[in-house]
């Protein structure tokens, strides 16, 4: 009896408020898909700026990077982003480098003293030339990363390579193809 009692306008009010609901769902899905497509384009956008350098170049640089766009290096903390981790090594905007053309002590898991403050030496110098100006890096031969992930490349400035620089001041030693004990 009571149904029957019914306001027919209580039933409209209802499947407004059904509509209501339906509509809000549907901006919900909408804003979500459009979140979804405007990420991926983001992302597509850093992964095309990020393959636009030639995988391998040999002679030509990968980049130039300069104080004034790149943020300063430091030696690594637990955040690495663009920092150095020892002698041979450091992180550029994400990216780890091993330099290729030089061997430095390990201040990781150095075998001596020596070789720990030899490393520490080797790192802080790197930290300084990073930091001098800009640079290029280049592949060497046909390799493009190491065993670990890391990007093998030679560091220049001015044509010459910091490897080398750091060679001559005694702080590495020209890369032989397998690492040499230090103590």
């Amino acid at each position: 009896m009571r149904d029957e009692a019914r306001d027919p306008l209580d039933f409209q009010k209802a499947l407004k408020a059904k509509k209501r609901r339906k509509l809000g769902k549907e901006i919900m899905l909408g804003l979500g898909a459009f979140s979804i497509v405007v990420a991926a384009g983001m992302l597509a956008l850093n992964w095309s700026a990020g393959d636009a350098r030639p995988a391998n170049v040999g002679q030509q640089p990968q980049g130039l990077f300069q104080q004034a766009s790149s943020p300063q290096f430091a030696i690594c903390s637990r955040v690495r982003r663009t920092c150095v981790v020892d002698g041979d090594t450091f992180w550029l905007d994400g990216t780890k480098i091993r330099i290729a053309d030089i061997d430095t002590p390990e201040i990781g898991q150095p075998r001596c003293d020596y070789e720990y403050e030899l490393g520490m030496r080797a790192t802080r110098r790197l930290v300084d030339l990073l930091n001098a100006g800009p640079f290029e890096l280049h592949t060497i031969g046909n390799r493009d990363e190491d065993q670990y992930g890391r990007k093998l490349r030679v560091v220049t400035r001015n044509g010459r390579s910091l490897g080398d620089q750091l060679v001559s001041e005694g702080l590495a030693r020209t890369w032989t193809g397998r690492r040499e004990p230090w103590c």
